[in-house]
């Protein structure tokens, strides 16, 4: 790959926006082959050793100082410019257990074992190389537009997003205590969706994405001979029951208007057709936007999961244990504001407004943890002729969305629009 930077030469001061961005952005030509290679070499949560380096030693060239291993494999880079406020921006490493199936000549068919043992194909089927590969453009350009502006610019890289554990991760090994690191004025970050044609930026104050709990539940029975049920205590019937009893919760418990998900994504038991396991697992997302819709909502899976138990004569109550959780994405009413005049005025048409998605994120742990304000936006990702044809045919929802093997956002004018915003974003409110 082959790297032209952009030159530190100011352009008159007291520029707009649009004009410090159209100056000091680099040439996109280096990170377009950055996306493509991260693109074909995803790594799994918690294993984003090489995506991990890459930034890092981007962020070393620039000038910045760069911390690693936070909370695993996370990495900060600090690049202090004079007094002002401390903005943060955000971007998430890691890929997906998906067998990609996009036909794109840079298509991952990379395997990896996963925390089970498992050999698994590995994927970006969420984007993720396009949050990578825009916040390492953006820190050049803002690196080297500093001489139009003021403060404290941190570039965080943030693993096992998937897994809502790489914030907190991050947190609790000393993001904020260890490196010297001012706490953020606010904290900043965005994310690919095929929802939007390629070149939009969405956002919206307040709800923009649910809490989600992961849950394990485990059905005990009384395993035997697949002939002589009579013998045997079934978990499966028992657990089938669970599964089809919990769609009761949002459809006959939560009041009008409320809104809330429970989904049974995994229903594993049994070895062979003539045997009855001695047990059954479900794992279980659970989504709301609303803190005491989400404590109803697991409140009636245990409720009904013991429930069932107990009607299938179980030897014991059910094992629910809780694997991941993460609170909801409000954004900061006033910042959000604010920087939606900002998106309006640069982006103009392509500036729209974002209407809140039952997907979870754990970007809000960074902000909650110090009790500082954020924002988090859609960027569009999808080729805007195939999004018109569907627009147009009431198909949006039939284009390949993110954790489906043909997640394949467009290169550009994404990787463009992105890193656009994340400087328009720290320059906002950056001295």
């Amino acid at each position: 790959m082959t790297r032209v930077s952009c030159s530190l030469v100011s352009p008159s001061s007291k520029k707009q926006h649009q004009e410090i961005i159209n100056h000091f952005r680099p040439a996109l030509a280096f990170y377009e082959d950055i996306y493509r290679s991260i693109h074909q070499n995803p790594e799994l949560s918690q294993q984003e050793k090489a995506t991990s380096s890459i930034a890092a030693k981007h962020l070393k060239h620039l000038g910045y100082s760069v911390h690693e291993h936070i909370g695993g494999l996370g990495l900060i880079g600090i690049l202090q410019n004079g007094s002002g406020p401390t903005v943060l921006l955000r971007a998430d490493m890691d890929a997906l257990p998906v067998l990609e199936q996009t036909g794109l000549d840079y298509a991952s068919k990379k395997t990896m074992e996963d925390a089970n043992g498992n050999q698994v194909p590995v994927m970006h089927a969420c984007g993720h190389d396009v949050h990578v590969s825009c916040l390492m453009a953006a820190a050049e350009l803002l690196y080297a537009a500093r001489s139009e502006w003021t403060g404290t610019l941190v570039c965080l890289f943030q693993p096992a997003e998937e897994l809502v554990a790489g914030a907190q991760a991050m947190v609790d090994d000393g993001l904020y205590t260890r490196y010297g690191l001012v706490k953020p004025d606010i904290i900043l970050g965005q994310h690919v969706f095929c929802l939007y044609k390629a070149g939009v930026v969405a956002l919206r104050p307040g709800p923009i994405l649910a809490a989600v709990d992961g849950l394990k539940i485990r059905v005990f029975g009384k395993g035997g001979h697949g002939s002589m049920p009579s013998n045997c205590i079934d978990p499966i019937v028992i657990a089938s029951h669970i599964v089809v009893r919990l769609q009761t919760i949002v459809s006959r418990e939560l009041e009008p208007g409320k809104i809330g998900v429970v989904t049974c994504g995994k229903f594993a038991a049994g070895t062979a057709s003539n045997i009855i396991p001695d047990y059954a697992d479900l794992e279980l997302t659970v989504r709301s936007f609303d803190t005491k819709v989400q404590e109803q909502l697991l409140d009636g899976i245990a409720r009904i999961a013991r429930a069932e138990c107990d009607a299938g004569r179980c030897p014991k109550a059910p094992e629910i244990t809780n694997t991941a959780h993460a609170p909801a994405t409000l954004n900061s009413d006033s910042e959000s504001r604010i920087l939606k005049a900002s998106f309006s005025k640069y982006f103009r048409d392509n500036a729209t407004s974002m209407e809140p998605l039952s997907g979870s994120e754990d970007f809000s742990i960074l902000a909650r943890a110090i009790d500082r304000p954020y924002i988090f936006w859609g960027l569009g990702g999808c080729d805007s002729v195939k999004w018109d044809e569907a627009k147009k045919n009431g198909k949006i929802g039939e284009i390949p969305g993110n954790h489906s093997a043909g997640f394949a956002p467009v290169i550009e004018p994404t990787l463009r629009t992105g890193t656009d915003a994340l400087a328009l974003a720290a320059l906002t409110f950056l001295g």
